[in-house]
């Protein structure tokens, strides 16, 4: 059975809003709404969490994760739609139960800490017990322990002005943990902190999760935190959940152009795994005697593959645990995958083989530009092989008519003789042969 379920939700604030749920499922438009005083803040949200993941939901400001998470533990009534925890509808319960729920099963953190300033660090820890009614040893016992999971130990007499940001979370964090609740949400717990120990507390909920194996709902804006924390990852739109997978099919097979935007700045080495690259089913590469290389696993990171990958003469080839040949992984495949490729193909093989096919035409396509060039370069040749022939003969006639011109009986004669045979005189014109437009190349002549 699935831990958490979220089945058809729909949170409506304004006028009215029973009647703008049946308007957004018969297909109205948020923007629409809107204008008319009504927001919609979730529209039709549905996912299963089980025990044990860590779900991300992720989303700009205003895409309605937040909102999405009150409605989980019933901080916030569905305007449609149920929640089922652990089978249960938490829509149905009445407010005595729906409190019960919140104050032994389900924690939450906060991003704004949400300590007393009047409590130690120890007191705040325990307050969540204290609501329960447990005994002051044991949840001061209880307290303890969850604050040395999260690294206060020590710190249990100081008081939170005295903690710097990330040491107040840790607080928030071991105030959730010490009630053992089945489910942990956490709104945005991390954004408010500076970058390192942002990246610290990660490191930490990693950890402790490995340990307690929890079930968490984490919301955030932030896409490598989501990549880094989630098992799977929820992206929200305008109310709307777009896509919903695991990290490496938001990377590999982004739905659309939002999602696409979001994931062109992430470091995928440090996401995606060899198994997500390989070329599944693949024979092992043929490796040398002398090559010192070694398969990898499929939970391989592409950082270390790639470095892998630099010292073999050879595709690098995937084994699971027992040395079933998984497939293989070539250093073009890797190129694609760090270059972005895929983003928009349901696989990288195949963006990979299209890059390949798309540059061997451009090749192709400026070799028949070059030919072409050519081919130009060889007429204009010709057109000026033709220019000089007609410039000799033009010569030729004009020395013709000087010698003509020098012997007055030459002249008198060839023109009888010419009158003679129906041709005009050449030297007379001053020109010897008129040369007309050349055809296909070949220089055409005519009399006159």
């Amino acid at each position: 059975m699935s831990r958490l379920q979220a089945d058809h939700l729909y949170k409506v604030f304004g006028r009215r809003p029973d009647e703008a749920v049946r308007r957004l499922v018969d297909g109205a438009d948020r923007e629409e709404l809107r204008a008319e005083g009504t927001t919609a803040a979730v529209v039709d949200a549905g996912f299963v969490v089980e025990p044990g993941q860590i779900f991300v939901v992720m989303g700009l400001s205003g895409s309605g994760k937040s909102t999405l998470l009150r409605m989980l533990n019933g901080l916030l009534e569905p305007t449609a739609g149920r929640v089922l925890f652990d089978g249960d509808d938490l829509t149905a319960l009445s407010p005595r139960d729906l409190r019960a729920v919140r104050s032994r099963r389900i924690s939450m953190v906060f991003q704004h800490f949400a300590l007393f300033p009047h409590r130690n660090v120890l007191e705040n820890a325990a307050y969540g017990l204290e609501v329960q009614g447990v005994p002051r040893a044991e949840r001061e016992t209880r307290a303890a322990e969850a604050l040395a999971l999260c690294g206060l130990a020590g710190w249990e007499k100081s008081w939170p002005d005295e903690l710097s940001g990330g040491m107040q979370q840790r607080v928030g964090l071991a105030r959730a943990l010490a009630t053992d609740a089945d489910l942990l949400l956490m709104d945005e717990s991390f954004s408010a902190l500076d970058p390192l120990i942002r990246r610290d507390m990660q490191d930490q909920l990693l950890v402790l999760q490995k340990q307690l194996k929890k079930t968490i709902v984490f919301i955030t804006h932030d896409l490598n935190e989501a990549m880094r924390l989630g098992d799977r990852i929820a992206v929200m739109r305008d109310g709307r959940i777009v896509q919903l997978g695991t990290a490496e099919d938001i990377l590999v097979r982004p739905a659309d152009d939002y999602v696409a935007s979001f994931i062109q700045d992430v470091d995928r080495s440090r996401v995606l795994t060899a198994s997500a690259v390989m070329a599944a089913g693949a024979p092992a590469a043929d490796c040398p005697e002398d090559c010192a290389c070694r398969p990898v696993g499929p939970d391989t990171l592409v950082a270390d593959l790639c470095a892998i990958a630099a010292g073999a003469p050879h595709p690098v080839t995937v084994e699971d645990t027992d040395g079933t040949v998984l497939g293989i992984v070539s250093p073009e495949r890797l190129l694609g995958v760090m270059g972005g490729l895929g983003a928009h193909d349901a696989t990288v093989k195949d963006v990979t083989t299209k890059g390949v096919e798309e540059r061997r035409a451009s090749t192709r396509d400026l070799g028949a530009e070059s030919a072409s060039t050519r081919d130009l370069g060889a007429e204009s040749a010709s057109a000026r092989d033709l220019g000089a022939e007609s410039a000799d003969v033009k010569s030729s006639g004009a020395g013709s008519a000087s010698t003509e011109r020098a012997s007055t009986a030459g002249v008198s004669a060839e023109s009888a003789a010419a009158n003679d045979s129906g041709a005009q005189p050449s030297a007379a014109k001053g020109g010897g042969t008129r040369n007309a437009p050349a055809k296909n190349g070949q220089e055409v002549t005519t009399g006159a």
